[in-house]
C-alpha cells in the first residue's frame, strides 16, 4: 500500500512538472514553428470575410496580422464558424481565437481569455413596421439567431416560451435566411443589420431591443499562461497607441466602445 501511494505521489510530481513544461512551451513553440494558427470566421463582414479577389480581410484579420507581426511570425488563418470556433481551439487546431468572441462567465469555464480588444452591442432587430418596445413584444414571433453567441443566449433568456428561437450554423446563413425573408426578426451587431438592409432594402429593419455591450478577448488554452500573458501586454500596448481602434473604425464605421478601451488599459 506503502508503495502504491508512494508511486502515486511521484506519478501526481511528475504529471505537474509535465504541465509547467507545457505551458512555459506554448509561447515559444511558435515562436519556434514560425507561425500562429488564428481561428476565425470569414463568414462575418465587417468582422472578417473574403473581398472581391478573396483575400481575408475584415477587423478581426487585421487584428490578427497585426498580433502575428508583433510576435513576428506568420499568421495562419484557421477558418471556422461561432460554434467551432472553441472546439478548434481545444482540439489545438489552432492556437488562439480571434474571431469576435465576446468574453463570457461560461466561456470562461473553458477557455482562457485575454483582455478586450473589441467589443460591440447586439440588438433584436425587426421591420421598422412591427411595433416591438419589449421583450414581451416577440411573443409569437420567430427570431434568427447564430448558435452557440451570446446572442443566442441573451434571446433564449428574454424571450416569451411562445417565441420561436430559429438557430444556424454562421453568421452568413443566419444573414441570408433573413435577406431571403425566411425570417423577419434577428438578433445582430448593428453592422450586420446594416448589410442585411443593404442587401435587401425592403427588409427596412431597425435596431428595436438592446441586448448586451459584450467585450471581445483574444481565447485561449487555460494552461497557455505564457502566451496569455504576451497577449495581455500586446492588448495594452496597441489600446494606449490607438492601433486597434484604428482598426475597429476603419472596418466597423464607428468607435470602438469606451468600455473596452476602458478594461483594456
Amino acid at each position: 500500500m506503502r508503495i502504491f501511494v508512494k508511486n502515486l505521489a511521484i506519478a501526481a510530481i511528475a504529471l505537474a512538472v509535465m504541465g509547467q513544461a507545457a505551458t512555459a512551451d506554448t509561447l515559444e513553440k511558435i515562436k519556434s514553428a514560425g507561425v500562429i494558427r488564428i481561428a476565425i470566421d470569414l463568414s462575418v463582414p465587417p468582422w472578417a470575410f473574403k473581398d472581391e479577389t478573396l483575400n481575408p480581410t475584415g477587423s478581426e484579420v487585421e487584428t490578427a496580422k497585426l498580433l502575428a507581426s508583433d510576435l513576428g511570425v506568420k499568421m495562419e488563418i484557421v477558418g471556422t464558424n461561432s460554434a467551432n470556433r472553441i472546439p478548434f481551439l481545444m482540439s489545438h487546431r489552432a492556437d488562439a481565437v480571434i474571431s469576435a468572441l465576446s468574453i463570457t462567465d461560461e466561456r470562461r469555464k473553458l477557455i482562457a481569455f485575454s483582455l478586450p480588444y473589441s467589443g460591440a452591442t447586439s440588438y433584436v432587430a425587426a421591420p421598422k413596421s412591427m411595433q416591438i418596445k419589449t421583450f414581451a413584444d416577440l411573443s409569437g414571433k420567430r427570431i434568427a439567431v447564430t448558435r452557440g453567441t451570446t446572442n443566442d443566449a441573451d434571446v433564449t433568456a428574454a424571450a416569451p416560451r411562445d417565441a420561436e428561437i430559429v438557430r444556424f450554423e454562421d453568421e452568413a446563413t443566419t444573414m441570408t435566411a433573413v435577406v431571403s425573408n425566411q425570417l423577419d426578426l434577428v438578433a445582430q451587431v448593428p453592422t450586420l443589420v446594416d448589410l442585411i438592409n443593404k442587401k435587401n432594402p425592403a427588409k427596412d429593419l431597425e435596431l428595436k431591443l438592446p441586448l448586451r455591450t459584450a467585450p471581445m478577448g483574444v481565447g485561449m488554452r487555460k494552461e497557455d499562461t505564457d502566451l496569455k500573458e504576451w497577449v495581455d501586454g500586446w492588448v495594452k500596448k496597441n489600446i494606449a497607441n490607438g492601433k486597434l481602434q484604428a482598426i475597429f473604425r476603419k472596418f466597423q464605421g464607428v468607435d470602438m466602445p469606451k468600455e473596452v478601451i476602458a478594461a483594456s488599459q
